[in-house]
């Protein structure tokens, strides 16, 4: 794939033209990031009327309870007003991993691992929650943190 930069002319529009014989996913996504302005660096959350911009290093995990998904920091729990799966590819390919079928979690945000039975780990972080990681997603997660196999 060549990829060509150029400086635009005084006066001219910034542009982005992609050749492409076939769009794939990828793609796809980082289109549509292009075209919210979605950035990974903060996430527009919402506290009460307010909406605030969270630095997503800040944010410990994400829950899906009763038809909302609230992010978790340290010391708050906003509502984010997306779906789970729209924060996952948003999130793609960063800290951030799917557990369970209603969380994704911050693995920086991990004190320590401990199994548990049915092949289940419990993921102690650092604000001192426990969070449950279903048995599905733990291969993925040992992926990710380079351990096992």
């Amino acid at each position: 794939m060549k990829i060509t930069i150029e400086t635009p002319l005084p006066g001219e529009e910034d542009e982005i033209i992609i050749k492409m014989a076939e769009l794939n996913d990828e793609v796809l996504k980082t289109i549509r990031r292009l075209k919210d302005g979605v950035s990974k660096e903060t996430m527009a959350v919402y506290a009460d009327e307010s909406i605030r911009m969270v630095p997503t290093n800040d944010i410990l995990y994400f829950d899906a309870t009763d038809n909302h998904v609230f992010a978790y920091t340290k010391d708050n729990c906003f509502d984010t007003r997306k779906k789970l799966f729209e924060i996952e590819e948003t999130l793609a390919n960063s800290a951030f991993l799917r557990i369970s079928k209603n969380a994704i979690v911050n693995i920086k945000a991990i004190d320590h691992l401990s199994p548990e039975f049915n092949g289940r780990f419990i993921a102690s972080l650092k604000n001192g929650e426990d969070i449950i990681i279903s048995r599905g997603y733990v291969p993925e997660l040992k992926k990710k943190l380079g351990i096992g196999k």
